[in-house]
């Protein structure tokens, strides 16, 4: 077998992600042949002995994919030092496959999140130019404004990089003290549902992620667990590059109140 970068050939061993491979190699947790590698190293799995934290890496394990269905005040990673409840603790007793979380879904937020020992698959999954859609539901304070929605929908930089929503709508009736709305983002990002509402002076008070790319279902409560079906699993692996966008956004349900006066917007509804 030829070369190959050290963290597609940790993630295909089922470890972690590629993204998680690449930290740790940067961290010198990980040595080829008895020395420790920098990032970009690159090595031959059939010949070489990969080590990572002093263990020697394994041969891959049968594939497998779960959708899990996180609870608040979970962490999700597979170890945590402050020793909270991490997903990989809730689903240990139920898979032997080591499996590691596709993505992030903060400690306060709850909703699906993937699971799988294939780090090609997640790594098609995270990488932002395949724009896979993640769609939450977010209860914030109050209501919003044509033009705090307009404001949100033009997005922010978060963490270096503009997040922009890719549609955001109401979801039921109003009241005075919150209101309820789905909203798509084309890449995962921590934090990013509740700074953008943040920004725009409402605070997220409850978040739910309930579909990534193709993957959604309503059945699941929390701490439920299913493999994905078939055809879940194809729809993934079939994710790629996205075109640009030039259909406009979508916003449906805004309130016709405004802070301050706007140009009249045509918009897109769902």
């Amino acid at each position: 077998m030829a070369d190959e970068r050290l963290q597609k050939i940790i993630a295909r061993a089922g470890l972690c992600s590629r993204r998680d491979a690449d930290q740790r190699i940067a961290d010198g947790r990980v040595t080829v042949n008895g020395s420790v590698v920098k990032p970009g190293a690159m090595a031959d799995a059939s010949h070489d002995h990969i080590k990572v934290d002093g263990k020697m890496l394994k041969a891959p394990e049968t594939r497998r994919y779960l959708l899990f269905y996180k609870p608040r005040e979970v962490v999700t990673t597979c170890d945590d030092p402050e020793e909270r409840t991490t997903v990989i603790d809730m689903v240990r007793s139920r898979i032997r496959q080591r499996v590691f979380p596709v993505g992030r879904l903060d400690y306060h937020s709850e909703g699906l999140l993937i699971l799988t020992n294939d780090g090609d698959m997640a790594a098609k999954v995270l990488h932002p130019r395949n724009g896979v859609e993640r769609e939450y539901l977010a209860k914030v304070k109050g209501d919003l404004n044509k033009a705090e929605v307009q404001r949100l929908l033009k997005g922010a930089v978060i963490e270096g990089r503009r997040v922009t929503p890719i549609r955001v709508i109401r979801k039921g009736p109003a009241s005075a003290a919150n209101t309820w709305w789905l909203i798509a983002v084309g890449e995962g990002r921590t934090h990013e549902v509740r700074e953008l509402f943040f920004r725009i002076g409402h605070r997220v008070q409850r978040l739910k992620r309930v579909a990534i790319g193709p993957i959604n279902d309503s059945t699941l409560r929390p701490g439920d667990l299913r493999d994905l079906t078939e055809a879940e699993i194809k729809a993934l692996q079939a994710v790629g590059p996205q075109p640009r966008r030039t259909k406009p956004r979508q916003v449906q349900g805004a309130s016709r109140r405004s802070k301050t006066p706007t140009k009249s917007r045509k918009t897109t509804r769902s």
